[in-house]
């Protein structure tokens, strides 16, 4: 691929693919060295994988900030080291839950929490993954995080398995909330299946498949399945600035601009002729806006 690609793929990430297998194989595709994923998901789990290209890995963290959707099974009875179901079982249990308990204990988890993170995660430990060390054997004490549950539906129970539909702040862990269930229905649980609905803007039913995906880059038709890279911006306003205010911004000085309308106090900035421009932050001291992020004009 000659000319450098800028922009987010929303991909369907297959079954059994870590994150990075998705993002190498884009890697190879497009010819782009500068290639990144906005927020992990498991091995085990499908569903929206953002893959950033170019310009916009460097928008990625606000991708991440987005909201998350998923459905979940959580197999009731059953605990593993990974919290998941591609651990090695450490307890087994009866299940004696009756609906209305399973939906009291649901409850619990809805509104502001802490969450401690799994051992098998790629979250560090004095430099190294938490999940190498747990497969050396080591444990490391994690501190609680504070993560919030906005909804959490149940969808479907079937003793031993419940399915339900979390919409969560980015940094939950779905296999910590299904260990966490078990541990409170005192059957013990652990995540036997998991797909990512949506991830900010982003959704599954826009999602596209690695066999589409790469159908499309044999064909030259990838342009049609990229979205541009100030769809991770849209939570911010949209400014207009002129020539000279571009050349300044280009440079990395402040320029003057409307007061933001709301916090946080970033905003897009485009030129004149639409094209996204920097990412600007509001400094109340001078009551001008300083550049944060500027992006090359070929993105």
């Amino acid at each position: 691929m000659n000319r450098a690609i800028s922009g987010i793929l929303n991909i369907d990430k297959p079954q059994g693919w870590t994150s990075h297998d998705v993002v190498a194989r884009v890697r190879r595709l497009s010819g782009q060295r500068q290639v990144g994923h906005a927020g992990t998901l498991d091995p085990m789990a499908t569903g929206v994988l953002l893959v950033c290209l170019g310009q916009a890995t460097r928008v990625s963290e606000y991708l991440m900030q987005g909201r998350k959707v998923y459905r979940a099974a959580v197999h009731l009875g059953l605990s593993t080291d990974t919290y998941d179901a591609e651990g090695q079982i450490t307890a087994r249990a009866e299940v004696n839950v009756t609906l209305a308990q399973l939906e009291e204990a649901l409850a619990a988890f809805v509104g502001q929490i802490e969450q401690t993170p799994p051992m098998y995660s790629a979250l560090k430990h004095q430099g190294t993954p938490l999940h190498r060390l747990a497969r050396q054997g080591k444990a490391v004490e994690r501190q609680p995080r504070p993560v919030e549950i906005y909804t959490l539906t149940l969808l479907d129970w079937s003793s031993p398995v419940l399915t339900i539909e979390v919409t969560c702040s980015p940094g939950t862990y779905l296999r910590s909330l299904a260990h966490d269930l078990g541990q409170r229905l005192g059957c013990g649980a652990h995540l036997s299946g998991l797909t990512r609905l949506a991830s900010g803007h982003f959704t599954l039913e826009e999602a596209i498949t690695m066999e589409t995906l790469s159908e499309a880059f044999a064909t030259g038709r990838w342009a049609e399945l990229i979205h541009p890279l100030d769809e991770a911006l849209l939570d911010f306003e949209a400014l207009t600035f002129g020539n000279e205010a571009e050349r300044r911004i280009r440079l990395g000085q402040q320029v003057q601009g409307p007061t933001p309308l709301s916090s946080p106090s970033l905003c897009r900035a485009y030129s004149t002729e639409g094209k996204l421009i920097a990412l600007l932050q509001y400094d109340a001291q001078t009551g001008l806006w300083q550049p944060r992020k500027v992006f090359s004009q070929d993105h």
